[in-house]
């Protein structure tokens, strides 16, 4: 009996230990995820490809925590729904750009075979699983249920919202989607109302993805969703159009 004890005392320290190096592990990975974005992306949303070329290795130790460590592989450290979301975000943003240093910093993504070779085939590894960015995304992420994460998912062109300079963090990834989702909603490349022909024009992710956000999947229906963050209101009979896709890298224009 006493042994037994003793056994389940030690087996219990032991995973104590390693849940504790996890939670540490994660917090030093997060930390240079943040590096990244403090270092190499302005406050325009733009990244710095070429120099982050050359000092990829804050990145590289978060894209290889995300590697062998996910909410599925290790629950114990994402304990709500909040860490799981921030979780998975941050592992799209951040896959995203290692891809483009990766590819050798592609100019666009302008093209069908362009977007299936870097989105669809090109292979990334989360929580010791393999799969792509588009599936990720569709598999994973968009099930959550939680449509502005559009406005949160970065994949790295001029016509994504912008990528913040700060991680997504689960204590307030709340307001952080929200404050996305409203930043969004107030450009004009992604929003545009033309008054004398009554026509809203919108980014083509609200096309791309139009069941998340209104689940009738009709365009029109799109303006009571937009005007949930959108400052101006937009009259319900208007016409929705969708406005051409941006999908050149988004470089820093210094960096150019």
């Amino acid at each position: 009996m006493f042994k037994h004890r003793v056994c389940v005392f030690i087996l219990s320290v032991v995973a104590t230990s390693a849940m504790a190096t996890n939670h540490d592990e994660y917090q030093s990975a997060m930390a240079a995820w943040s590096r990244t974005l403090q270092t190499y992306v302005d406050e325009q949303g733009r990244t710095d490809f070429r120099a982050l070329t050359s000092d990829r290795a804050d990145l590289l130790k978060f894209v290889n925590f995300v590697a062998v460590t996910s909410p599925a592989s290790h629950p114990q450290l994402f304990v709500t729904d909040e860490a799981v979301l921030a979780y998975h975000i941050n592992a799209y943003n951040a896959l995203a750009m290692y891809g483009v240093v990766s590819e050798g910093l592609p100019r666009d993504f302008d093209g069908f075979f362009k977007r299936l070779r870097f989105f669809k085939f090109r292979t990334v590894v989360i929580g010791g699983r393999e799969t792509s960015l588009q599936d990720f995304e569709n598999d994973v992420i968009r099930p959550l249920g939680d449509s502005r994460v559009h406005f949160a998912l970065n994949c790295m062109v001029k016509d994504c919202p912008r990528l913040p300079r700060q991680p997504f963090q689960s204590q307030n990834i709340e307001q952080q989607l929200t404050a996305a989702t409203e930043e969004f909603f107030s450009k004009q490349k992604h929003i545009r109302i033309d008054a004398n022909k009554h026509i809203l024009y919108l980014s083509k992710i609200l096309d791309f993805y139009i069941k998340d956000f209104v689940p009738s999947g009709k365009q029109q229906d799109l303006i009571d969703y937009v005007n949930r963050y959108a400052k101006m209101v937009v009259p319900a009979g208007y016409r929705v159009k969708f406005i051409e896709y941006d999908w050149t890298i988004n470089q820093q224009s210094s960096a150019s």
